[in-house]
């Protein structure tokens, strides 16, 4: 005969499951809440600085995207090839800053009231050159970042 082992209700593992998964999910959230509030705070104070004329090439915009987009390149070779960060380092300054920093919802916002207020051939510059250049700015700034490491080894 043989004893039966004594388990815990399904019910409650997935709910001890669910609660120590949020605590170690927690520190994650708030250091990429944090980061983004840093992120669009400084993107905010980009708009402020460059301010760009309705029905024009939004000129601030583009350069906070593709100058976040650079440093994410150099960011993610540095913290993946260079050395061991922090486990929270990532979330915050990757996903946070630099999530909050670039602007992808404004490059959207700023296309659709470029071809609303009839500059489709502005509109259509926009559209095509931002992920264009956003996604050139990461490969170059990341070949760069290797270069120099690769440099500096020699």
């Amino acid at each position: 005969m043989t004893v039966p082992r004594t388990r815990r209700p399904r019910g409650l593992r997935a709910a001890v499951r669910r609660r120590s998964g949020w605590r170690a999910q927690a520190p994650v959230v708030a250091v990429v809440a944090l980061g983004g509030g840093t992120g669009a705070a400084a993107r905010y104070a980009a708009a402020l600085w460059w301010p760009t004329q309705s029905g024009t090439f939004p000129w601030t915009t583009f350069g906070v995207n593709v100058a976040g987009c650079a440093v994410i390149g150099v960011f993610m070779v540095v913290s993946t090839e260079v050395w061991t960060a922090h486990r929270l380092v990532r979330p915050f300054f990757g996903t946070g800053v630099l999530g909050g920093f670039t602007t992808f919802s404004t490059y959207a916002v700023d296309t659709r009231t470029l071809f609303a207020d009839g500059r489709v051939p502005t509109g259509l510059a926009y559209l095509a050159a931002t992920p264009l250049a956003a996604l050139t700015a990461v490969w170059l700034a990341a070949r760069a970042a290797r270069r120099v490491l690769k440099w500096r080894q020699s």
